[in-house]
Formats: structure tokens, C-alpha cells, sequence
């Protein structure tokens, strides 16, 4: 995307109501280089459990609950690993001959919108679960309107 899109977005502003947040976050994602490669890092899933639940997976094998924080600002959650001071090449178990398992600082970042609640999140075998739930205000639920 460019700069023609992005006054797109502002040319909609005008004729939008309550959207100001929605177009923020399309400006806030194509800041800076669009070229950019895209970060990969940690491999995560989007899981639809159940009509308004849904679940962020990411493969964090090698993390426990202490490296890891997990954030929500303004619509947007981040989840980010605490930068390890420990450069020492021993752990627990001996020294240290090839350490291809990854610890190493990462950020990921997802646009939430303004209707979703974040229910918690769980580190179990590797795999930080976030679970999401859609809160529907009852003004946007289905209702049948009595005819006089």
C-alpha cells in the first residue's frame, strides 16, 4: 500500500461515525517501509472456538511464563518476550554445545478491535493460548420489533 491509499482513508473520515480507531490502525500498520520483510517470529494461529470466541496460539518452545509479557493498549495486543540478560553458554542441565532451541527477544502485535475482550492467556506445553470473546452489545443482537 502507499501514500494514495492511506488518503483514501482520510477521504472517508469525513463520512464515517465512530471508525477513527479503524482507520488508526491501517495507518499505524503501513508506517514506515512497506517493503519491509515481514517477521515471522514466533509462528502463531487465529482459532475460531465457538461464534464470538477465538484463540491466538504462538509457538514459544524454550519460554516459560516469566519471559514473556502480554500487553493490550488502544486496540492493540503485543506479545513480547522480556530480554534475557543471561548470555552465560550453561544452563540447568550442563554446559551448552549447540543451542538451537530460540530465546531470543521477539514482538508480535495484533490490531484487536474496540468489541473484543481479551479473557486470558495460558502457557502450556510451548504454546501461549490468548483467548478472545467478542462482546456483542445487546443494541446489535437480534430482536423481533412488535407491529402495532
Amino acid at each position: 500500500m502507499n501514500n494514495r491509499a492511506l488518503t483514501i482513508f482520510n477521504q472517508l473520515r469525513p463520512v464515517t461515525v465512530g471508525f477513527d480507531n479503524f482507520f488508526d490502525h491501517f495507518e499505524r500498520m503501513f508506517e514506515g517501509d512497506i517493503m519491509a520483510p515481514a517477521v515471522n517470529y514466533p509462528p502463531y494461529n487465529i482459532v475460531r472456538t465457538g461464534r464470538n470466541q477465538f484463540n491466538i496460539e504462538l509457538a514459544l518452545a524454550g519460554y516459560n511464563k516469566k519471559d514473556i509479557e502480554v500487553t493490550v493498549e488502544e486496540g492493540q495486543l503485543t506479545v513480547k518476550s522480556k530480554r534475557l540478560e543471561n548470555t552465560e553458554s550453561k544452563d540447568a542441565n550442563g554446559e551448552i554445545l549447540h543451542k538451537g532451541i530460540a530465546s531470543r527477544y521477539f514482538e508480535r502485535s495484533f490490531a484487536i478491535a474496540d468489541d473484543i475482550e481479551i479473557k486470558g492467556a495460558e502457557l502450556k506445553d510451548g504454546l501461549l493460548t490468548i483467548s478472545l470473546e467478542k462482546i456483542v452489545p445487546e443494541s446489535k443482537k437480534l430482536r423481533t420489533i412488535e407491529i402495532l
